[in-house]
């Protein structure tokens, strides 16, 4: 019975002994088992280390251990890529070298797709860095920076003839801002030092400057080959430059509808009678039967011929159904200036494009178009360089009879010049001339408030379109410069009136004329004695 009892009373200390074999040999077994992978894993310490502590220590010496090798493999690593980006920079420097250019930002040439993102993106910057979206203030007409038109046949280009000097300073901005731009691109490449020369390098300026020469294709680039002075008397530094030129870029692409866009055509005049039936004759075939989109507005000063003047204005409006017209009379001096001005503020309808026009102007239909297309409130305003004709008596002196006028009208060298000194006829819209100020009201007579209307333009923010147009003319007529002239006046009038009888080899048969024909009589009489 004792047995039995002491047996029952055991049986629970030799299942708990049990229970804690077993457990202590699953830990065992798994701790032994575990798989190691390609890093070897961690243990927990061992039940028979020397202490729980000196096993956590042990632990983390191996960690540090582990992190120690991955950073000295991530230096390793960094090492390479930094040599390859060295060797990489270096092939570039060595391209740089033989094509020299003067961008004036630092390219990332570590990956290609990121050195042809910042060059876009310089293209990008000389598109805003020139007069494409806004205006840019200038000093002069003078640096104002002329287009060249063109069809798909023939360029309409402005000639340096007898406008220009044959020694000129380069006024224009684009010229002046290049050359001063080459001459320092220069002077810095020849001061950059070369790493060879252990002695003192000489320090160069813009003073050691001797000449230079340039030339453009318009495809490529323009080449600069400059010449300094050198070291001794004759000694010399040249440094050949040159600017590439990048490919064509889209800048805008959009729908521009001038359907419903009035004209406009505000013409000053006093007397001249004849003369404006001609102007009417023009602008009824081109303004009204062609265009249709068109206003007339004349501003006639004192009252000589004004009743001949209102009776052509008045049967061009039967004869056509015309009835957009306005006629303002004047009891004062003639002024061309208050003329326009008077003009263009009795409009009282909604935003229009003003064309200043004189009485001796012909245009044709597209020009009209052109003056619609080159002007847009706060943005643009439209100077046209127009053709100007000969003396047609001069021109055709040979002929048995002078063309019409129409046949008259080409754009050739011995019948005409582009008028590249006159900024009388405009296009701009109503807005931006009342918000510029308008014409200069002191201004009498003849000359001088078309080129400060002109300037005024300039030094503000619109863009001025300024390019020699095709159908545009200002047809011959005797000029007189009246004595009442300021000398300024009179002698800008002198000079138009010289530049409107003929072209340099004309004027030039008539200068020798007394010559050329004795030397035809020598000859008809050697020829006889023969």
């Amino acid at each position: 019975m004792m047995l039995r009892r002491g047996f029952i009373l055991f049986l629970p200390r030799l299942v708990g002994l049990l229970v804690v074999t077993c457990c202590s040999m699953s830990i065992v077994y798994m701790l032994a088992c575990t798989p190691k992978g390609d890093n070897q894993q961690l243990a927990l310490p061992r039940v028979h280390s020397p202490t729980v502590k000196e096993g956590y220590e042990a632990i983390l010496q191996e960690q540090e251990e582990q992190h120690r090798n991955y950073i000295i493999s991530l230096k390793k690593q960094i090492a390479q890529l930094k040599a390859e980006l060295q060797g990489r920079t270096e092939q570039l420097k060595s391209m740089q070298s033989q094509y020299p250019d003067s961008l004036d930002i630092q390219f990332d040439h570590s990956k290609a797709e990121k050195a042809q993102d910042n060059l876009l993106a310089f293209l990008r910057s000389q598109v805003d860095k020139a007069e494409v979206h806004s205006g840019v203030k200038l000093s002069t007409e003078y640096a104002a920076v002329p287009f060249e038109s063109f069809t798909l046949q023939k360029v309409y280009q402005l000639e340096t003839g007898l406008t220009r000097h044959p020694e000129e300073k380069p006024v224009r901005k684009d010229k002046r801002d290049e050359l001063i731009e080459v001459i320092e691109l220069a002077v810095g490449s020849l001061n950059k030092p070369d790493g060879v020369s252990k002695a003192k390098p000489r320090v160069y300026t813009a003073s050691d400057f001797v000449e230079g020469i340039y030339r453009t294709e318009k495809n490529k680039g323009t080449l600069y080959e400059l010449t300094f002075k050198g070291d001794a008397k004759h000694q010399f530094k040249k440094i050949v430059l040159f600017r590439p030129f990048g490919p064509v870029m889209k800048v805008k692409n959009e729908n521009v509808n001038m359907a419903d866009t009035l004209i406009n055509v505000i013409v000053p005049l006093a007397k001249r009678a004849s003369k404006f039936r001609q102007f009417m004759q023009n602008f009824r075939e081109m303004g009204i039967q062609q265009d249709g989109r068109i206003h007339l507005t004349v501003v006639y000063f004192g009252k000589e011929q004004m009743n001949e003047v209102k009776s052509i204005l008045e049967n061009t409006s039967k004869s056509a159904n015309f009835k957009n017209f306005t006629f303002i009379q004047l009891n004062e001096e003639f002024s061309r200036g208050k003329g326009l001005d008077v003009g263009a503020r009795f409009w009282k309808g909604n935003n229009v494009v003003l064309f200043f026009c004189d009485v001796d102007i012909y245009f044709t239909a597209e020009f009209l178009n052109s003056c619609r297309l080159n002007t847009q409130p706060g943005k643009k305003v439209f100077y046209p360089v127009l053709f100007s004709q000969y003396n047609p008596s001069i021109i055709y002196g040979h002929h048995d009879s002078i063309p019409s006028l129409e046949q008259q009208l080409t754009i050739k060298k011995e019948t005409g010049f582009w008028r590249d000194f006159g900024f009388g006829m405009t296009c701009q819209y109503r807005s931006d001339f009342i918000n510029i100020g308008g014409f200069d009201l002191d201004i009498k007579g003849w000359g001088g408030e078309d080129v400060h209307l002109y300037r005024k333009y300039l030094h503000s923010n619109l863009m001025v379109i300024r390019t020699p147009v095709r159908g545009l003319f200002h047809l011959w007529h005797e000029k007189q410069c009246l004595d009442e002239l300021t000398p300024e006046q009179y002698k800008m009038c002198m000079q138009s009136k010289a530049m409107n009888e003929a072209s340099h080899g004309q004027l030039g048969m008539l200068v020798f004329k007394q010559e050329i024909e004795t030397h035809l009589h020598r000859q008809k009489l050697s020829s006889k004695k023969t």
